[in-house]
């Protein structure tokens, strides 16, 4: 057995429901980051202006690194919002993304160093320069979408993404090629006009990021436009012809809804202790309390902490 039809293996036994290879150097797509950052789209995050050389060559990430291996977990459980239920996206239903696979991602390195010592590797699950979403088209995961979401035929774009750059030259597999073709139902749903052209997003007019990452009031352009979101937007996805059927995770236990965590009542006053307890491993945190508090009155739900 070849060391890449092993890792691919592997990576299944360990639970990732999809894997790629992609070959290292320029990332594909760095062209589009610098035409995004150029426009200013990416509103307040400006770590994504840092460090520009490495996200746009893994080989600045790791040198001597030879392949990118791409990875990916799906998260989609049947449960569907009711109207009483909060507006939260589904990805922050459950566990935090990032703790369960990080350690799927050591799990496989650690494999990959067992086996082959010589090797040099580095894993990220969206903490490092990398960009994840372009390189697991590459890698031929699925295709990145016109509302710049990563799409499968298989799982839809409910995916979580993890890479192991590696100095391992492994057989890279074909890239992805995009289905959107003339759909537009994604451009069309989204309430604050974020998708201001097929596959690029404004992300001071996103919902999701004016939930998660913005901090303070809201734009005036944008201030009650969230459509009762309180934590992230899945808007976008829900339309996507290709999430119609999609297939229940197998790590339910792990993504389904935490209990009371979709209802108002848990969230009615809560203050700041009540909140770092109720949050705890969950990517809700990622908000702040005040943030949470914020887009909490913005739905009309009573919280005077």
């Amino acid at each position: 057995m070849n060391a890449t039809t092993q890792i691919k293996d592997q990576a299944r036994e360990i639970g990732f429901d999809k894997v790629g290879i992609a070959s290292a150097g320029p990332a594909p797509g760095g062209g589009r980051l610098d035409e995004w950052l150029h426009r200013g789209y990416q509103a307040g995050m400006v770590w994504m202006a840092r460090n520009r050389d490495r996200r746009t060559d893994v080989r600045e990430v790791l040198p001597g690194a030879k392949s990118v291996i791409c990875l990916a977990v799906n998260y989609y459980t049947p449960h569907e919002l009711a109207p009483n239920e909060l507006k939260i996206s589904r990805y922050a239903w459950g566990l935090d993304y990032h703790h369960l696979l990080s350690r799927m991602c050591k799990d496989l390195t650690r494999r990959i160093e067992n086996d082959l010592p010589e090797s040099k590797n580095l894993w990220y699950v969206d903490t490092g320069p990398v960009l994840e979403k372009a390189w697991a088209q590459e890698a031929g995961l699925g295709w990145i979408g016109k509302n710049d979401v990563l799409i499968s035929r298989d799982f839809g774009s409910w995916l979580f993404l993890g890479e192991i750059i590696t100095t391992l030259e492994l057989e890279p597999d074909s890239p992805a090629s995009d289905h959107c073709g003339t759909c537009t139902k994604c451009i069309e749903a989204c309430p604050t006009e974020a998708i201001v052209e097929p596959y690029v997003v404004d992300s001071g007019r996103c919902i999701s990021y004016l939930t998660i990452e913005h901090r303070g009031d809201w734009p005036p352009e944008t201030a009650g436009r969230t459509d009762g979101w309180v934590f992230g937007c899945d808007i976008c996805q829900d339309v996507c012809p290709f999430n119609r059927f999609g297939r229940e995770t197998g790590f339910a236990d792990e993504f389904n809804p935490r209990e009371g965590i979709l209802q108002a009542t848990t969230w009615q006053g809560i203050d700041q202790e009540n909140f770092v307890r109720l949050t705890q491993k969950s990517p809700l945190r990622r908000a702040k309390h005040e943030g949470m508090s914020r887009n909490l009155r913005a739905a009309g739900i009573g919280n005077s902490a």
